[in-house]
C-alpha cells in the first residue's frame, strides 16, 4: 500500500512562496492523477489544484497564476509551488493520488501566512 507524506509547510510572511512536496512511498506512476486539496477549520476540504495525466493543470480560481503542481514520476513525487502567498492561503494542505482503483491521501501539512 502507497502512503504518502507530504513536507515543506511552514510559516511565511505575506507575498512569500512556499513549496509542497507530497512523497510517496512507492511508484506513483500507476496514478493518473495527484492533487492538493486545503482545509481550514470549520470549512470544507477544497481542491486547489489538480494534474491528470495527458491533460493541463487546473486551479480554484484564487490560486491561478500563483500555485504551480508538478509531478515527477522518477522521485514518486509530486508539488505544489506556492508564490505571492496571502493570509487567506493559510490551511492544512493535504495531498492525494488517484487511480482507476483508489484514492490515497496525505496526513497534510500546515500554511500560515503572516506578518
Amino acid at each position: 500500500q502507497v502512503t504518502l507524506v507530504e513536507s515543506g509547510g511552514g510559516l511565511v510572511q505575506p507575498g512569500g512562496s512556499l513549496r509542497l512536496s507530497c512523497a510517496a512511498s512507492g511508484s506513483i506512476f500507476s496514478f493518473y492523477s495527484v492533487a492538493w486539496y486545503r482545509q481550514v477549520l470549520g470549512k470544507e476540504r477544497e481542491l486547489v489544484a489538480v494534474l491528470i495525466r495527458g491533460g493541463p493543470p487546473d486551479y480554484e480560481a484564487s490560486v491561478k497564476g500563483r500555485f504551480t503542481i508538478s509531478r515527477d514520476d522518477d522521485e514518486n513525487t509530486h508539488y505544489l509551488q506556492m508564490n505571492s502567498l496571502k493570509p487567506e492561503d493559510t490551511a492544512v494542505y493535504v495531498c492525494n493520488v488517484r487511480s482507476q482503483e483508489r484514492v490515497i491521501w496525505g496526513q497534510g501539512t500546515q500554511v500560515t501566512v503572516s506578518s
